[in-house]
């Protein structure tokens, strides 16, 4: 199979964007095909190449306040000769917006087929960022780029109730997989704990990058925990502000390959405060870890999460209820090692393997279907319908 994929972020940024990709590529270089990749970038970016797959960079701007994140605005034509040149049998959009609108466009002047990939709820992120009043334009867009898609595929239930309430009918659900020998409670390490906990206290922890929309500030309710450390893995251009936020944490920075594996296994229990996640993948690495989660019930937490069995779901923004969860956890060492436990037999069976192999039955039923439900450019008004929606961005 030949597949073009046009990705809103790609390598060096390392995002969740980033991290399903790269677990994709590889399952298509397992199985031969032949892989583009469109993403933003300049010709210093590196690589050129991933897991034989050809990079191709489009110019783009980086964002005033997050310098790592990058837009390719432009015309359609160069996407257009970039698809035509490669003669994809698929086009994938990796959580498209600007570039992926490009790239939507592009394919359906061709007449390939498109599948595109729900990730980011950039509208509820603009409020974040102080952009309010253009929430229902930026809805109006991501209904707009997927019912120009053949297919959209949604990572969670909540993602995939909200794009069928937008508007968008050809939607399935695709959800994410875990490296359950990666993420391994064998990879705690007490000499790791010492190092950022040295008087023994028991670790929270969170990882993720430390930006507005991740609501990292919430962990303030939990700097004074008594006999508890909070351990912030992650970077971010918030890392700042969070430091004077939260003066008795100890931020790790952003960890990698197996010092990830070891600082996740380390922790005590994770919270997960966002309440903008689609997914979460986070969470899955932690609870392959035998570590628990508590995390707010919306979003990706709530298919992750089984509130009282693996973990605790809380209200968005009842930071008291996220505080008392968290106590719970501390001082009753038998159920976090029985919430733990339940946690990786919940997760053990989602390998990136069976899941890359769902994706790759989702390209078969774009290629057989490829028509999408909007043609040419059209544009249409849209925002969520759910009360619970409108009050959250």
């Amino acid at each position: 199979m030949r597949v073009a994929i046009i990705a809103e972020s790609f390598l060096p940024n390392m995002n969740g964007v980033t991290h399903s990709l790269l677990r994709v590529l590889d399952h298509l270089a397992d199985r031969g095909d032949e892989v583009l990749i469109i993403a933003p970038g300049t010709r210093r970016d590196g690589p050129k190449e991933v897991a034989g797959a050809r990079i191709v960079r489009v110019p783009s701007i980086a964002l005033p306040k997050y310098r790592r994140v990058r837009v390719a605005p432009g015309g359609v034509s160069r996407i257009k000769r970039l698809l035509e040149n490669f003669n994809p049998d698929v086009v994938h959009l990796a959580s498209p917006f600007v570039l992926g609108w490009r790239g939507v466009l592009a394919a359906q002047s061709l007449d390939l087929p498109t599948v595109a990939i729900y990730q980011t709820e950039v509208p509820a992120y603009a409020a974040r960022y102080g952009m309010h009043g253009i929430e229902a334009m930026l809805w109006s867009h991501v209904r707009n780029i997927h019912q120009h898609a053949s297919l959209t595929l949604a990572p969670s239930s909540y993602t995939l109730d909200q794009l069928s309430e937008l508007g968008v009918a050809e939607v399935d659900l695709w959800a994410r997989g875990v490296d359950s020998s990666r993420f391994d409670p064998s990879h705690r390490s007490e000499a790791w704990r010492r190092s950022v906990a040295p008087n023994g206290e028991k670790i929270i922890g969170y990882v993720g990058r430390l930006a507005a929309e991740k609501q990292v500030e919430d962990l303030a309710v939990l700097d004074d925990v008594p006999g508890s450390k909070l351990v912030i893995v992650g970077d971010g251009p918030w890392r700042a502000k969070l430091e004077r936020v939260l003066p008795n944490a100890h931020f790790a920075g952003f960890l990698g390959g197996d010092a990830l594996s070891q600082a996740v296994a380390s922790f005590d229990l994770m919270v997960a405060p966002g309440e903008l996640e689609t997914f979460c993948q986070t969470i899955q690495e932690a609870m392959a870890s035998e570590v628990p989660v508590i995390a707010p019930a919306r979003g990706g937490p709530l298919d992750l999460v089984d509130s009282s069995h693996t973990g605790w779901l809380y209200t968005p923004k009842d930071l008291a209820a996220m505080r008392e969860h968290v106590m719970d956890l501390l001082g009753d060492e038998a159920k976090r090692r029985a919430f733990g436990l339940a946690s990786r037999q919940q997760v053990l069976s989602r390998s990136w393997k069976s899941v890359c192999s769902q994706l790759i039955g989702h390209y078969s039923r774009a290629i057989e279907n490829p028509h999408p439900q909007v043609l040419g450019r059209g544009f249409t008004v849209a925002t969520p319908t759910t009360s619970e929606d409108s009050s959250t961005l």
